[in-house]
């Protein structure tokens, strides 16, 4: 007889509170990073590149240049000035160009010594470094925001935080407007705002500049660099273990431990590390550069800096956060050694690639053509006979002035024996598109023999000085093809 199955009794849910069902965010709050003010070779680095990005994104625009705005894309007249060069809506191919080689830049880069951009010269990190130094300036440093950020609002806080913001919003909008100034004559621009007469579209774009730069440096700050950015997505493809990134001495430093200026640290059984927390309270992104290379450490080098200088006060070597390779701080490479293995094949390409891109590129800016025509054949009559039984085709010649000076054209046509052109000098103003009729004849004795056909013909505009006009004045020759009709 088979033994009967084990019941199991089913018992009724308790009315306890802690019983009840509980609703459990799978979402962790993003603490505060309060990044620590840090001094030393790198920081000050971080601030020259800081001052000569601004100096030239806040400057460029009021540069003058043959009495006009240096750089300036001038999106109503469809004009892009820089410097000497005027670019048109059909020379967009320069700007993708222009991407292709930026991009080259950062694989090479990359390869090479990590995320250097971010760290130095991203907009992302220099307007972060200008919006904490004027953040520290007002509130004071890690412990005293800390604290400020605990205390209720009284007057105290809230004059601070006032005059943080306050602060902040007159450094985006000052940005939202040279960002401006790049698109509108920035001259004008500033009268316009004195007076307050902003266009709706130029008051819209500096505000929203404005508003991104003050969200973006201001409260995003790391989550751009951790979340927004994919830069720090595909690094991970770019580099390798012989590339140069901020790399922490694990065998040096580790085990890691507190003690005294005195004690020997040797007898104690510790590495130098004396777990001071110090690098990563300078740390913009709150990582801990002692747990390995990270995707959100953005190359900044603070934590070298604040390390190098914990290790001064113990009387440890520097270095024990550093600039290295991965390879070189497993065998302990020289710097030497490891410069050695910066010239490896992935380099090389790279390298090869960005400069042969960056020939090609100078190349074809410097050959590119002072002006451009376009032939139109008169379609009200494709031919006439005039006087003496010549035949006479008619066609007009739209001449695009590259240049920001003045010029003056010739024209000339080839291609048939007896051809005579009868055309005037073009002239056409900086940066202006001018137009001019063109008459080719051919005698009746060479018409007769080629009645009814249509004949090619070359079209040849010269650019010249206005001065003198000579042949020996001759900037540019460009050639254009149409044809010439002979009727029966």
């Amino acid at each position: 007889m088979s033994k009967p199955a084990k019941v199991i009794p089913i018992v009724a849910a308790s009315a306890k509170v802690e019983d009840s069902a509980q609703f459990v965010s799978m979402y962790q709050k993003q603490p505060t990073i309060y990044p620590r003010a840090v001094k030393g070779w790198f920081a000050n680095w971080r601030w020259v590149f800081v001052w000569l990005t601004q100096l030239l994104f806040y400057g460029l625009p009021w540069l003058q240049w043959s009495g006009r705005q240096a750089v300036l894309f001038d999106l109503e007249a469809q004009r892009f000035y820089i410097f000497g060069l005027l670019l048109y809506p059909q020379d967009l191919i320069f700007l993708a160009a222009l991407l292709v080689l930026s991009a080259l830049a950062l694989f090479f880069f990359t390869a090479v010594a990590g995320r250097l951009w971010c760290g130095y010269t991203c907009p992302q990190t220099v307007y972060t470094e200008i919006f904490m130094w004027a953040e520290r300036k007002i509130e004071g440093d890690r412990v005293a925001r800390m604290r400020l950020d605990q205390q209720p609002w009284r007057w105290h806080k809230i004059w601070r935080k006032g005059a943080k913001h306050s602060a902040w919003l007159s450094i985006a909008l000052f940005t939202g407007f040279s960002f401006v100034g790049y698109f509108t004559p920035i001259r004008e621009l500033a009268m316009d705002l004195a007076s307050w007469n902003l266009s709706g579209w130029n008051a819209f774009w500096v505000l929203f500049y404005g508003a991104a730069t003050y969200g973006n440096a201001g409260f995003l700050r790391e989550q751009m660099c951790k979340y927004m950015c994919p830069y720090a997505r595909f690094q991970s493809a770019l580099i390798d273990k012989d590339s140069l990134i901020i790399t922490y001495d694990a065998k040096r430093g580790d085990p890691r431990g507190s003690r005294s200026r005195k004690a020997d640290s040797a007898a104690h059984g510790l590495g130098d590390c004396i777990d001071c927390t110090l690098c990563v309270q300078v740390c913009p992104t709150g990582i801990d550069i002692r747990n390995g290379l990270q995707n959100e450490c953005i190359g900044c080098a603070a934590c070298i800096d604040v390390c190098n200088d914990v290790m001064d006060k113990m009387g440890y070597a520097q270095g024990l956060i550093r600039y290295s390779t991965e390879n070189g701080v497993v065998n302990g490479w020289t710097r030497l050694q490891m410069f050695k293995r910066a010239l490896r094949p992935r380099v090389l390409i790279y390298g090869a690639v960005l400069s042969a891109a960056s020939v090609a590129f100078a190349a074809s800016v410097a050959m590119r053509s002072p002006f451009k025509f376009d032939v139109v054949k008169d379609r009200g009559a494709l031919a006439r006979v005039v006087e003496e039984g010549a035949v006479e085709n008619v066609y007009r010649i739209q001449i695009m002035n590259r240049t920001g000076a003045p010029q003056t054209y010739r024209v000339a046509a080839s291609g048939i024996d007896g051809l005579e052109v009868v055309a005037t000098p073009a002239s056409a103003g900086p940066a202006a598109v001018t137009s001019t009729s063109v008459s080719l004849r051919l005698p009746f004795v060479v018409a007769q023999g080629l009645a009814g056909r249509s004949v090619p013909v070359m079209f040849e505009v010269t650019g010249v000085e206005p001065t003198s006009g000579t042949s020996a004045d001759r900037a540019a020759i460009q050639f254009e093809k149409s044809t010439f009709f002979i009727p029966r």
